[in-house]
């Protein structure tokens, strides 16, 4: 657990971030739990071991952590905004059914974007919504 610790707070460290427990608790939430987690889900896991966190700290620091690049927005559903740990380029699927988020492997620099040539693109997201294999068994 020490060592999860210090390499969470080496993260950090790197990105010129000061390591408070809040932040190193967030962050190791996030490593933890790929599930592309809401606000909400990250305060709930969270909010027994942290009496004193709030929602907005949350929001704070996933803010914080977006801007040094340690974690990526996602936002499929436009009322419901996910987080992702996993910041390389990838795909993501929503289920319809079961709301589970999927990642998936894609190869997004070969995607061809007709009609923007002179166009600064600032991210690059793919998302897919249908019916995962679980529920689609049911």
């Amino acid at each position: 657990m020490r060592k999860v610790i210090e390499g969470v707070t080496e993260m950090l460290l790197n990105r010129n971030i000061k390591p408070s427990y809040q932040r190193i608790k967030v962050l190791e939430y996030m490593m933890n739990n790929r599930i592309h987690p809401t606000v909400d889900q990250i305060y709930s896991a969270l909010q027994n071991d942290i009496p004193t966190l709030s929602k907005s700290t949350i929001y704070n620091t996933l803010n914080l952590f977006i801007d040094a690049g340690l974690v990526r927005l996602i936002t499929i559903e436009e009322n419901e905004t996910r987080y992702d740990i996993d910041t390389s380029n990838h795909g993501h699927f929503k289920c319809v059914e079961c709301g589970e988020i999927y990642d998936f492997s894609i190869n997004i620099d070969d995607l061809e974007a007709k009609g923007i040539s002179n166009f600064k693109i600032n991210d690059k997201n793919v998302y897919f919504r249908g019916v995962c294999s679980k529920c689609h068994k049911m």
